[in-house]
């Protein structure tokens, strides 16, 4: 007899709502309007094919994407993103979310880059004004006068331990994530899709393109980041997948951090990227897109990377290209653009803003958008 859990990812409910994301932005796909033609009868299939397990996951179509780098992406048939639509939003985010520390960002309902950068941003508030109160302690203590501006400039003084995994979708194991897995689901026929998705693929790896690979690799990092938190004692940390960074006052301690997370990472088949490094807090931390600083008065500026406002412009004139041989829709290029600029508008980015809403009308002189006000 199959559990109440399982029957939640063969619910034929539930696997239409599935079909209603998987479905959003590929209307216009081939493969999506097929599905969609014969719905009633692919779900009701879809449905006992889970029921009697005789499911299986079609192969892979394997492309590469370069934007924002170079990288594999492996896509699956849509009956496919329809069933893991299901089980993620039944089953593996219920179930993986329990164990997930506040500042992990990652895919989570209510989550996402925008909490994570204002969460970087109370963070750096939050350094800077405890160092302020202690110091003001230490000198009433001391019997000596307020600080004076030398004195303040020195709150913003800390370390910032910025850490990425090197190919972290690539190189997930197969089986410490089975392990994983099992922390959190005890249903057996749960336990037997998961290990049917996990296993579709050669081993170490997940598909970036699998819906259920997200959930799998902000799982795989969670204990790292209980540890982190936990047994280093970090205050201010945050994840994004494979991206985290920590903030300390003491370098040295740092210094001892990295080593001990890169024992950590190793013993789950992962290693740092060479990009990891230490470096001070006045520098500012690259982090979801931004690159975001504390000045000596203790203002919050965030502005976008250098690297994404090249690459916005950069599209821009690529889109251009394609608009004039038919290969994009202007509609697509706005709805593109309107991202990029939502985006940017998280940022102290007025100018920049400006500076490419005035580019982008005068590559696309024929469209009538109406950009909002910064």
């Amino acid at each position: 007899m199959q559990g109440a859990e399982f029957e939640q990812v063969y619910d034929f409910g539930n696997l239409y709502a599935g079909f209603l994301k998987a479905r959003r932005g590929k209307r216009h796909k081939p493969s999506v309007a097929k599905f969609e033609a014969n719905l009633l009868e692919a779900l009701c299939l879809l449905s006992e094919m889970l029921k009697t397990k005789t499911y299986r996951p079609s192969d892979y179509f394997v492309f590469k994407v370069y934007e924002p780098k170079e990288r594999i992406v492996m896509t699956n048939a849509f009956k496919d993103k329809v069933v893991q639509h299901s089980l993620c939003d039944n089953i593996l985010e219920p179930a993986f979310s329990k164990a997930f520390i506040r500042d992990n960002y990652a895919s989570q309902s209510g989550r996402g880059t925008h909490d994570g950068l204002y969460r970087l941003e109370e963070f750096m508030r939050s350094y800077y004004f405890t160092r302020k109160a202690n110091a003001e302690r230490e000198r009433r203590a001391a019997g000596l006068p307020p600080p004076g501006p030398e004195e303040v400039r020195h709150y913003s003084d800390g370390w910032v331990l910025k850490c990425d995994i090197s190919k972290y979708f690539y190189s997930i194991q197969h089986e410490p994530l089975k392990q994983m897995t099992r922390k959190y689901i005890k249903d057996p026929d749960i336990l037997w899709l998961v290990d049917l998705i996990v296993d579709s693929t050669e081993n170490p790896g997940i598909p970036i393109g699998n819906q259920t690979s997200q959930w799998f690799a902000v799982m795989y990092l969670s204990g790292m980041d209980h540890f982190i938190k936990e047994k280093l004692g970090i205050r201010y940390y945050g994840r994004y997948m494979d991206d985290f960074y920590l903030i300390h006052e003491d370098k040295a301690y740092l210094q001892y951090c990295r080593g001990e997370i890169e024992q950590y990472v190793a013993r789950l088949g992962l290693r740092m990227n060479k990009k990891t490094n230490i470096f001070p807090l006045r520098n500012g931390i690259d982090f979801l897109g931004f690159h975001t600083y504390l000045t000596e008065s203790g203002k919050i500026i965030r502005k976008v990377r250098r690297s994404s406002k090249s690459n916005a412009q950069r599209k821009l004139k690529k889109q251009r290209g394609l608009l004039d041989r038919e290969k994009i829709s202007l509609s697509d290029i706005e709805q593109s653009y309107g991202s990029w600029r939502s985006h940017a508008a998280k940022g102290n980015c007025y100018h920049l803003i400006q500076k490419t809403d005035s580019l982008f009308q005068n590559l696309f002189k024929e469209s009538e958008k109406q950009w909002p006000k910064v």
